[in-house]
Formats: structure tokens, sequence, C-alpha cells
């Protein structure tokens, strides 16, 4: 057992070298200044020296940080900062002026649901659009008569947008739902073949509906890629057919992207020279004309 008085020296000791570290963490004139701001008594704040000396490093980053692009702390756009709580000093990371800013430039993002969707898609804006190329000139122009109308006539036709690969055809649609999304409209952007198989994973249990439900019922929607998928009976029957009927019923606007044109996309749907299947590969191309207005993006690949 140890004796009284060897506690007491190991504690004083110890007080000792606590004072020690931050006497000369003192010397720093830019330390001194951030805990002499600080309303904490010396006695506490020497028992945390090294944590206060990160937290002055991370306070003079922010004094002289540009941006947040440049920000040199440990996790970026926060700022480690000391509180007193009781008899010990709490630290925590609070948003820096910069990042507060753009989470509330980037609040609109909540109105818009992306599944599987490549993520330089979400931040797509109008005025990003290239508008050097004439191919673009009479789809911009949709897009922003869309844009100005949809706010006092929702009923109106989406784009059956076909094109070759790489040329901007979900960047264009993705920008406008992302204008409209700052006027708190809602949309969904679903990359269709991937939607197709985490449906039929989900089958028979309640997540089916829900996934099913929110893309359906989207106030605006763009199915991305259609004709790209594995087409199956029952992925035109009992998915594609049923969503595109209650979008229509309920004039929901619908958009489609996809590398194929509409008669290209009407064999992929038939998928044989069945005269049923041709029948309902048919009423889904009907549905998908009372939709949306078919236009051609050719344009040079924006990816390469």
């Amino acid at each position: 057992m140890k004796k009284v008085t060897d506690v007491i020296s190991m504690t004083s000791s110890k007080q000792i070298d606590l004072k020690q570290s931050y006497v000369t963490a003192l010397k720093d004139p830019n330390f001194r200044s951030y805990v002499e701001h600080l309303p904490i008594e010396e006695d506490l704040l020497m028992k945390y020296t090294s944590r206060l000396e990160e937290a002055s490093q991370e306070f003079q980053n922010c004094l002289h940080c540009p941006g947040l692009e440049n920000c040199k702390n440990h996790e970026k756009g926060f700022l480690l900062t000391p509180e007193k709580q009781l008899k010990s000093i709490v630290f925590s990371y609070n948003a820096c002026a910069y990042l507060k800013k753009q989470l509330k430039q980037d609040a609109y993002q909540e109105n818009v649901y992306l599944f599987e969707i490549p993520k330089q898609i979400k931040n797509a804006r109008m005025k990003d659009i290239y508008k050097d190329d004439r191919g673009r000139k009479e789809i911009i122009k949709y897009l922003i008569d869309f844009l100005q109308q949809y706010p006092t006539t929702k009923k109106q036709k989406g784009l059956y947008l076909n094109g070759s690969f790489g040329s901007g055809k979900t960047y264009l649609v993705a920008a406008l739902f992302n204008e409209l999304a700052k006027q708190k409209v809602r949309s969904a952007l679903i990359y269709y073949p991937e939607f197709l198989r985490s449906l039929k994973e989900s089958f028979g249990n309640e997540e089916y509906r829900e996934k099913f439900d929110r893309v359906k019922k989207a106030p605006l929607l763009l199915l991305d890629d259609i004709g790209a998928e594995n087409m199956t009976p029952w992925s035109r029957d009992e998915v594609l057919g049923p969503l595109l009927q209650y979008r229509m019923n309920e004039e929901l606007p619908t958009f489609f992207t996809s590398n194929l044109t509409m008669e290209e996309l009407e064999s992929h749907l038939a998928n044989s020279n069945n005269a049923v299947e041709k029948v309902k590969a048919r009423r889904i191309i009907e549905r998908i004309k009372e939709l949306s207005l078919d236009m051609k993006l050719i344009s040079k690949n924006r990816r390469s």
C-alpha cells in the first residue's frame, strides 16, 4: 500500500509538470492570446495544455483561411473549441463560417432523392451547362421554359432525352431539378437498371413497396438510362407499366434518359417477335409519349 506522503508527493509532482508545460506553451504569443480570451481559470487550463494548443492552432488556421477548400484543420470545415463544464473542459468540433455558408447553400439538396446517380450530378447547376453546342439549344430552351412555368403550371410534360454516352443527358435534367429544389420542389433521380435490381432484392416485403412508392409518387422523376436494364416481363409489366400509368393519371412530370431512340426502346421492351409482347411494349411507349417530349442530344462525350 502506498503511503499518504507518497501519494501527496506524486500529486504535487504531476501538478508541477502540468504547470511547467502550460508555462512553456505560454511563450507562444498566439497561444497566450488565445487562452487569455477564454473565460476559464488558469488552474483548470493548465490541465489541458496539449489539447488547448491544438485548439489555438486551429483558431489561427481559421483566422487566415481563404476558404473551405484550403482548410488546414483536422476536421475540414470544423474548429476545435473548448468549453468549461463543471470542473473540466470539454472540446467539441464546431462548424466554421465557410462550412455554415455552404450547408445553407446546399440545403436544397435535401429535396432531391438520388438513387445510384454519380456524385458530380448532385451539384449540377443550370449556369454550368455547356452552351457551346448547337445540339443543346432546343433542350436548354425547354429546360428554361419548364423552370419558369413549373411553379404555376405543374402539369407539364417531361423529356425523353436520348443520345450517345457521355453527352450530358443526366446532367441537364439534374441541373433543372436542382434549380427547382431551391424552390422546395421534391424530385427523384433514379438510375433505372440498378433500381430494378434493388426492387427485385426486396420483393415480397415492406421495403419493396416503400421503394416503389417513393419513386412512383415523386413530384418530379428522372428514370436514368432506361433501356440499359436487363429486360424481363416482370420489370416491364409489374414495375415500369404501373409506375408510368400512375404518373400519367396524376399528371406528374416524368423525364427519361436513354442511349436508345423510342423505336429502339420499344424493341428492347418487346424482347421478341411475339405479337403479345410487342403489344405490351407498344403500350409502354405510348405512356412514355404521353408523359414526355422526345428530344435527341447529339454531342461529344463530355466525360472523356
